[in-house]
């Protein structure tokens, strides 16, 4: 039987920070989870679980270390082993703990933006310094595609600088970095002695047939400094049951990594054990059928965009979010607040990404959905007023 994304899931009936953040007449297209029901596979290992009526401390089964190891040969023939794995329950936590144990106080995070946001306050929340560098936007010299800007990175690094936060697929703007990228990423990480934490999640979403690259795959010579951050809460919407994965080749590394999560990380959220293990065991059929439906919403996104005067949309790569440049769209100095005020959808603010002036769209939802959202900003853009 096919996956159901046209139904409407009333989701104010229970408790959600994507729906319940703002009044009743907004439609949320902003924090990134999805209006879409989990595979039949993962509910029916929930329901089965709790069955059983204990819901006690428990460590991570060897059978959902396994089906990690599995889906990263089959997916991107990526030989991990079981050991490298560190479960903990979500990834901006994984983040911290990077930081706070691959820095010393007086050390230096880099983060290249736009970005989640989260990546933005680790050092602060960790008590380290942060340094940024920009990507390049696109234009005709990168073939009209987001890139990093490797002379903005040389000018950010110091020697102080000992941990890079990476994300790849890149979070806010789609791109999946090709190997000449990641190449040259790695020539970078090596020159300035850092390590390397690098935030995967989106790599089972990949919309365009393009092969994702582990980093840590990618360039052998630097896995012995990354950890590499992964989960099956965007993909198979498990994001409130908490549970990732920090893959750490190096023991030396793994030890630092573990040794700083002990007394900060809460018990393994046994739920979100047993939904990971059934996703990537069994939800391979529902993953294809999400990613047609996904870019099926890019393309309504690009119909809508393309008539909007002076916006601009590249569609992602990777991901359910797209990244929309409204800086010349006529709606202010804040088109966030703007779109939120006068055509009632909530999308996130650039600004808090590092890039103000544009807007990041959760697509993650259904057709009719997404298509009222659009309905909405049309309207408000055709009216040409600031």
């Amino acid at each position: 039987m096919g996956a159901d994304f046209s139904t409407r899931i009333d989701r104010r009936e229970v408790t959600s920070t994507k729906w319940q953040t703002y009044d009743d007449d907004v439609l949320p297209l902003w924090v990134a989870d999805m209006d879409i029901a989990v595979p039949d596979c993962v509910q029916q290992a929930l329901t089965q679980r709790i069955a059983h009526g204990v819901y006690g401390y428990a460590n991570p089964p060897v059978a959902m270390r396994s089906t990690l190891s599995e889906w990263s040969r089959s997916h991107y023939d990526w030989a991990i082993e079981n050991e490298w794995q560190h479960w903990l329950p979500g990834v901006v936590p994984a983040l911290h703990i990077a930081a706070q144990a691959l820095c010393a106080a007086d050390e230096e995070v880099l983060v290249i933006t736009p970005i989640y946001p989260p990546f933005l306050k680790v050092a602060q929340h960790t008590q380290r310094r942060m340094v940024t560098a920009p990507m390049a936007e696109p234009s005709e010299a990168n073939g009209q595609r987001w890139t990093l800007d490797f002379e903005a990175m040389e000018r950010a690094v110091t020697p102080k600088t000992r941990l890079l936060l990476w994300c790849h697929p890149h979070n806010p703007t789609g791109r999946v970095f090709d190997d000449s990228e990641l190449a040259a990423l790695a020539a970078f990480v090596e020159r300035h002695d850092l390590l390397v934490c690098s935030d995967e999640l989106h790599c089972d979403l990949i919309l365009d047939g393009t092969a994702h690259r582990p980093f840590a795959k990618s360039a052998p010579q630097i896995a012995h400094r990354t950890i590499t951050l992964w989960a099956a809460s965007k993909t198979f919407n498990i994001a409130g049951l908490t549970c990732a994965c920090a893959v750490i080749p190096d023991p030396a590394l793994r030890s630092r990594f573990a040794a700083a999560c002990e007394g900060w990380m809460p018990s393994h959220n046994v739920l979100g054990m047993v939904a990971t293990e059934a996703a990537y065991r069994d939800g391979e059929p529902w993953r294809q059928q999400l990613v047609e439906h996904l870019q099926g919403n890019v393309a309504l996104i690009q119909s809508y965009v393309d008539r909007w005067p002076n916006a601009r949309f590249l569609p992602p790569q990777a991901t359910y979010l797209g990244w929309i440049d409204l800086r010349q769209a006529n709606l202010g100095d804040n088109p966030q607040q703007t779109l939120l005020k006068d055509a009632q959808v909530a999308l996130s603010d650039g600004a808090d990404f590092g890039n103000p002036g544009f807007v990041r769209i959760n697509f993650g939802t259904t057709r009719d959905i997404l298509e009222e959202a659009l309905q909405r900003i049309d309207r408000r853009i055709a009216r040409r007023q600031p």
